[in-house]
C-alpha cells in the first residue's frame, strides 16, 4: 500500500514537471510565433540596409545595426580583460578572507541592481562629469559597469570546476604560477569563459533602459573613415532604442516588430554560438 501512494505521488509530480516544462515551451512558441507574425513582413533587404528618411521615404534600422555593433565592440574589449583578470586574482591569487567575500558580495550586488539606475548614474557621471553627452561611448562604459559581474562571476565559478589536480601536475614539473595559469588553467576553462562572454553580449543587444540615459537616439550610418572614428563619440541609438521608439513616439507599430524579429534572430544566432563554441572547445580539450 505505501509502496502504491509514493507510486501516486511520484506520478502526480512527474505529471506537474511535465506540465510546466510544457507551458514554458508553449508561452516561448507562442510568443516568437506572435512577434514573427506581425513582423515578418516589415523585414526586406531595404530595411536592414537603410536610414529612415521622410524625404527619400525609407525606413531602415542600418543605422541602429551600426550602433549596436559599436557598443558590443566597444563594451567587450573593455570588460572582458577586466573581468577575467578579476576573477584569475579572486580565485588564483588572493587569499579566503573578509576582502574576497566582500567583494563576491559587491559584484552579486551590481549583477542584481536595476539597468536603469545603471543609466541615471551613467548619464550623470560619464555624460555630465567627464563631459561625453549622449554617446555611444558614455552608453558603453555604463554597459561595461552592467556586465563585469556576470563575467566576473561566470568566470570565476569556471575556474573553480577546473581539478586541482591540473594546477599540482603543473607545478610538480616546474611551472610558475602565471604559466600555469596561462597554460593550463585558461585553455580548460576556456568554454566557460566564452559562454559568460556571450551571455554578457545577449544582455547588451536586449538593453534599453540604461542606454535612453546615455546613448541617446540617433540613427544616421557614419560616412567614411574619419565618420567611424567619430562614431563613438556621438549619439547614436541601438535597436532595443528604435523598437521603443518606434512603438511609443512614431507608432509604427510594424517597424516595432520587425525591429523585434531582428532581435529574435540575433539572439538565437547568439546561443547557437554559444553551444557551438562550447561544445567545440570541450572536444579540443579532450583530445
Amino acid at each position: 500500500m505505501e509502496i502504491h501512494n509514493r507510486k501516486i505521488k511520484d506520478g502526480f509530480v512527474r505529471f506537474l514537471i511535465y506540465l510546466c516544462a510544457g507551458f514554458s515551451v508553449l508561452l516561448l512558441v507562442g510568443i516568437i510565433s506572435y512577434v514573427l507574425c506581425k513582423g515578418i513582413s516589415a523585414v526586406n533587404w531595404s530595411f536592414l540596409t537603410s536610414v529612415t528618411s521622410v524625404l527619400r521615404g525609407t525606413v531602415g534600422i542600418a543605422g541602429n545595426i551600426v550602433n549596436t555593433l559599436f557598443i558590443i565592440v566597444i563594451t567587450m574589449v573593455i570588460a572582458t580583460p577586466i573581468g577575467v583578470g578579476s576573477a584569475i586574482y579572486l580565485n588564483e591569487y588572493a587569499k579566503p578572507g573578509k576582502i574576497v567575500t566582500f567583494i563576491e558580495y559587491a559584484t552579486e550586488t551590481l549583477s542584481g541592481i536595476p539597468s536603469i539606475i545603471f543609466g541615471l548614474f551613467g548619464m550623470t557621471f560619464f555624460g555630465e562629469k567627464l563631459g561625453l553627452g549622449y554617446s555611444l561611448l558614455t552608453g558603453s562604459l555604463t554597459l561595461i559597469i552592467m556586465v563585469l559581474p556576470l563575467i566576473t562571476r561566470n568566470t570565476q565559478e569556471t575556474l573553480k570546476t577546473v581539478p586541482d589536480t591540473y594546477r599540482n601536475g603543473a607545478y610538480g614539473l616546474g611551472s610558475g604560477k602565471w604559466h600555469m595559469i596561462r597554460t593550463i588553467l585558461l585553455p580548460s576553462a576556456l568554454p566557460g569563459i566564452i559562454t559568460g562572454v556571450i551571455l554578457a553580449i545577449g544582455r547588451i543587444v536586449g538593453e534599453s533602459a540604461a542606454l535612453l540615459f546615455t546613448a541617446g537616439s540617433a540613427k544616421l550610418l557614419p560616412k567614411g573613415i574619419e565618420g567611424f572614428l567619430e562614431k563613438p563619440f556621438q549619439s547614436g541609438g541601438t535597436l532595443t532604442i528604435q523598437m521603443y521608439l518606434s512603438a511609443t513616439s512614431e507608432g509604427d507599430f510594424k517597424s516595432a516588430f520587425g525591429i523585434a524579429v531582428v532581435l529574435l534572430v540575433i539572439v538565437l544566432g547568439i546561443n547557437l554560438a554559444t553551444k557551438a563554441l562550447t561544445k567545440h572547445f570541450d572536444v579540443t580539450r579532450k583530445e
